[in-house]
């Protein structure tokens, strides 16, 4: 795992998480991923993307949270914010029902491309708990650290900020989201989007208007969740 002063890590997440850096969780994740890639094992996504979601919203920019929880595993998936996947790759059923349930609330139009970035440069952190993951091999990487490093980056927002909307999306987003202050944010709870459960509440929440309508109550400018159509090829 590259040091986060190498890869331009936005200063704004870095005053209050450079700490998190030099602690003893954080060397010892770095020493099972340099393990893991010497033993000729492919991790997901790139050491470079690992950070893509603070790297890509800044904290001083945050309005909305969407907590996932692994990156995907697949080749081409992951490129570091969560249930967004590089263009070309096809939809994860998950985020189809995103785009099910986006559809009926706000009007959205799915496009054929499942690439987020467009939602995390509105100030929308696509923040997986986890930051890598083995490929093909589901949650590998869970109990290494990182779960530690983003409940700091939870507290960060939740200090730091002010009136962001929190998604937590099914038991494993809510209990990590416990933290937040419902005082100061607003805390969207449903069942996850997946196949398995998206039919016990995710669909019909509702959530995308509902933090529409609550950013604009702070004074603040809303999410245009409608995506592109056409992205070029491999992201930007």
């Amino acid at each position: 795992m590259a040091n986060p002063r190498e890869i331009a890590l936005d200063a704004s997440w870095l005053v209050p998480l450079g700490e998190e850096f030099d602690q003893p969780y954080m060397r010892q994740l770095r020493q099972f991923l340099v393990a893991e890639k010497s033993a000729g094992k492919t991790i997901f996504p790139r050491g470079d993307q690992f950070f893509a979601a603070l790297n890509q919203t800044p904290l001083s920019a945050v309005k909305v949270v969407v907590l996932g929880q692994d990156p995907y595993h697949g080749d081409g998936q992951a490129h570091g914010l969560s249930f967004s996947v590089l263009p070309g790759v096809r939809v994860p059923p998950s985020l189809q029902n995103i785009y099910r349930e986006l559809a009926s609330d706000t009007g959205f139009t799915a496009p054929e491309h499942g690439f987020l970035k467009p939602w995390a440069d509105q100030g929308v952190l696509l923040l997986n708990s986890v930051l890598s993951v083995e490929r093909g091999l589901a949650a590998s990487h869970q109990g290494q650290g990182w779960e530690r490093f983003t409940d700091a980056v939870i507290r960060t927002v939740n200090e730091h900020c002010e009136g962001v909307v929190f998604m937590l999306w099914g038991s494993y987003a809510q209990k990590k989201g416990a933290m937040v202050d419902q005082r100061k944010h607003c805390v969207l709870k449903a069942p996850h989007p997946s196949p398995l459960s998206a039919h016990r509440g995710f669909l019909g929440c509702g959530h995308f208007s509902k933090a529409n309508a609550y950013l604009k109550q702070q004074g603040k400018t809303p999410i245009d969740w409608q995506l592109p159509f056409e992205v070029k090829a491999g992201g930007v």
